[in-house]
Parts: structure tokens; sequence; C-alpha cells
């Protein structure tokens, strides 16, 4: 997990080939237009989902991993509060892996948590089991989603 400003980009792309694209478009995308919902950059290799809701509080956020992608999860006016624990210490799964949507959820209490200020991002590894939109407050936040596999 790496929270940080887009101002690190330049050091950041040096850790995945799509990382670049993603921090293009968070740089210079009028983010706060953007509709709720997905948003293609790059095919299934590279989306993005604009988010705006509630948070659910510590309580109710729910730890999540993903397989295929890694989230840099964006807090565009908030903060978010995201929980965080390595996801090889999950034990208590509230559900299977979902194949088609890339996620499985788990009963398991985050280790830590982590608040992403505005306008600063985390980034979530498939070895990061996550959960997101914790803040008691409103969010409005922006998820690119980066194959780990990029071909």
């Amino acid at each position: 997990m790496i929270l940080d400003v887009l101002t690190s980009e330049e050091r950041l792309t040096k850790l995945h080939p799509g990382f670049a694209a993603a921090f293009h478009f968070l740089r210079e995308t009028d983010l706060n237009q953007l509709p709720e919902g997905r948003r293609e950059i790059d095919g299934p290799r590279l989306y993005a989902l604009a988010i705006r809701g509630q948070g659910r509080g510590l309580q109710g956020a729910k730890l999540e991993t993903h397989r295929r992608y890694i989230d840099i999860q964006y807090s565009l006016t908030g903060p978010d509060v995201i929980g965080w624990k390595q996801a090889s210490t999950c034990r208590n799964p509230a559900e299977d892996y979902n194949e088609a949507k890339d996620i499985q959820y788990f009963l398991d209490a985050p280790d830590s948590w982590v608040t992403v200020p505005q306008q600063s991002f985390g980034i979530f590894f498939p070895e990061d089991a996550h959960a997101p939109m914790a803040a008691d407050g409103p969010v409005h936040k922006v998820v690119v989603k980066v194959a780990v596999d990029w071909q």
C-alpha cells in the first residue's frame, strides 16, 4: 500500500508500466465532471470508476481484495478513510472470490486505518486487503483500476 500525491508520480511510474497512463488520466481529466460509474481509459487493462457517496464509517466498511487489478484510489473531496490488512492474513471470507468482478470480501477487521486526504491517493496491490469508504461523511473519489498483467 502506498499513500501519496500526484506530484510524486514520476517516482511511482517506475513501479508498473500502467501507472504512467493512470496518473496522466488523474492529472489531465476534469475529475469533478466525471459522471458516476465506469470510464474506459485503455480497454480492460485500465479504467476508472467515479464514486460519490456517503462513507460507511469504520464499522460499515468491508475488507476486499482483487487478484487482477491494482487500485489507485484518488480522493477528490473527503477525506476517505480506508482500512488495510495484508491479504494473506485474512481468514474469514464473506463470500467466494467473484472472478467476473475481480473481488472477494472478508469479515476480518483491518489492522490499521489510513486517512486519504483530499487530492491524495492510496495504491492497493493484490496483496493489500482494503476497506474503502470508511469515512463518516460524504466521499467523492475516482478509483483507477490497473491490470496487474499489463500486456
